[in-house]
């Protein structure tokens, strides 16, 4: 019997590789035009108290993340994008800040956070996913590390250097795919099936819409995200 489940596994997995579908498309952030049309006024735009403030580069912008809202079924047995067992990454501190900046994980995941610079840093979230802090250290130590077992949005800092965050991005499958610098990003394997599809940005309205993945091929679906859709006061 166990050699006959053995010799099934491979025939298994390759059966719903071959009733897997892929998902791609770009994602690019648009900003309103509105001011920008107003700064080659003069006037106030151009005065020394607003003239060296950081403007917004929408087209510079990057660390988005397309993925499946909730759990998937029960197609476990699909080899994902990222492993569906229980698994360890990590963000590391360097040069004073977090790296990368935007960790997308699946629910289990335990994130460790080595300390590769020459002084302390700590690392603490009060998000409601995930309440925690590791401490002042150095190096990386065993016991610097978290397990994030519920899905959401954790912002992560640490409390001596101001400029420290990062943002760990919860999801409930394995079905996700962080956005390129080319803005292109790709989904595969993913089980056939009616879903829906969010573009994230960690400053930015999500967008979100209904994709049916066919038993084998590509969904296109693009997104340009603004500010757009909120309510006016």
């Amino acid at each position: 019997m166990k050699n006959l489940v053995i010799l099934f596994l491979p025939v298994a997995l390759a059966f719903h590789s071959a009733c897997a579908g892929t998902i791609s498309g770009t994602v690019r952030a648009e900003g309103k035009t509105e001011a920008t049309d107003n700064d080659s006024g003069g006037g106030a735009y151009a005065s020394r108290k607003y003239k060296f403030a950081e403007k917004v580069d929408y087209a510079d912008m990057h660390d988005f993340v397309v993925y499946i809202e909730g759990p998937v079924g029960t197609n476990a047995a699909v080899p994902p994008s990222q492993p569906v067992s229980v698994n360890t990454t990590h963000i590391k501190q360097e040069g004073a800040a977090f790296s990368p900046h935007i960790l997308p994980v699946v629910v289990g995941t335990t994130v460790e956070w080595p300390n590769n610079d020459q002084i302390y840093h700590n690392v603490f979230s009060y998000s409601e996913a995930a309440k925690f802090d590791l401490g002042l250290y150095k190096g990386n130590p065993k016991d610097k590390r978290v397990t994030f077992d519920k899905p959401g949005r954790v912002d992560v800092f640490c409390s001596i250097h101001a400029n420290m965050h990062c943002v760990v991005l919860v999801l409930e499958n394995p079905y996700f795919a962080p956005v390129k610098e080319d803005n292109h990003y790709s989904i595969p394997n993913v089980p056939p099936g009616t879903y829906k599809l969010t573009a994230w940005h960690e400053r930015l309205p999500s967008q979100t819409r209904e994709i049916t993945v066919p038993e084998k091929g590509d969904v296109k679906a693009d997104f340009v995200l603004g500010i757009t859709n909120l309510p006016k006061y």
